[in-house]
């Protein structure tokens, strides 16, 4: 008998609207994938009662606390509120935040404020950050290694970055999660990159509903279609999907805490 698959999907935004006509539904085409668990992820204070109603509702259902790079806010989060809202047996992380400088819908300079006072609350409470990162790899590095990331550990979520970032990434001990867009087919940069970060650092997500893997390209991406992702990445690390499924997953609820 094989050995049977089990996924983790460490990223996701399963409470948009998104998913509103078919939640349940989808909940139930996750399990029956093998994805055991996955960790919904905020991009804003006003859904945070959602997020938590989702894993208090769901035993496989974990949430975040935080604010995205690019969410225009009237008054910039505080290490306090951070930690008062991540305060919830089942939030396991901050985040996500980071530096976004595809689109420029917040100052840079307010990014890496809000980025830092993330890493500090988190290293308050000892949960590991989730990183954001587009088109601005040197900042954010730099404020990784300047907050003194290792404290409290994080994830470089949706990694897209080069191996240069990546290697940067590993040596401060920060765990690499790929997402559906290194299956895209002239990826192989990204997928030599896979094939490069060390087992106990390697994470695969979904970011659902975004960025939906081959052979779904285009359509609205669900928790089920990390197998995709896990199914790529085993392939150009020479491992089966069940090998490459079970350390993901461990990697997954040894960094969460779960």
């Amino acid at each position: 008998m094989s050995d049977p698959i089990r996924l983790f999907d460490s990223h996701c935004h399963v409470d948009f609207s998104h998913f509103d006509e078919d939640r349940d539904a989808m909940f139930e085409r996750m399990a029956a994938a093998g994805v055991e668990g996955c960790i919904v992820v905020a991009v804003d204070f006003d859904h945070i009662d959602s997020l938590k109603s989702l894993a208090e509702a769901r035993g496989n259902v974990w949430f975040s606390v935080g604010i995205h790079p690019n969410h225009e806010v009237e008054v910039e989060p505080t290490v306090e509120q951070l930690c008062q809202l991540a305060d919830h047996p089942r939030c396991v992380a901050i985040g996500e935040t980071g530096m976004d400088f595809f689109r420029h819908h917040v100052d840079p300079g307010l990014q890496e404020s809000r980025f830092r006072t993330h890493i500090r609350a988190a290293k308050l409470l000892n949960k590991p950050v989730i990183v954001h990162n587009r088109d601005a790899d040197a900042d954010t590095m730099r404020i990784l290694r300047e907050e003194n990331i290792s404290e409290c550990g994080g994830i470089m979520h949706c990694f897209s970055a080069d191996q240069a970032t990546a290697d940067a990434a590993v040596e401060l001990g920060m765990a690499i999660s790929f997402s559906g867009n290194v299956t895209f087919k002239r990826n192989d940069e990204l997928r030599a990159v896979a094939a490069s970060v060390p087992a106990d650092l390697l994470l695969v997500e979904t970011d659902s509903p975004y960025l939906a893997p081959m052979p779904f390209r285009g359509k609205r991406n669900e928790p089920a279609y990390v197998k995709q992702v896990a199914e790529c990445i085993a392939e150009v690390r020479g491992l089966s999907l069940a090998e490459l499924a079970a350390q993901t997953t461990r990697n997954a609820r040894v960094l969460f805490s779960i």
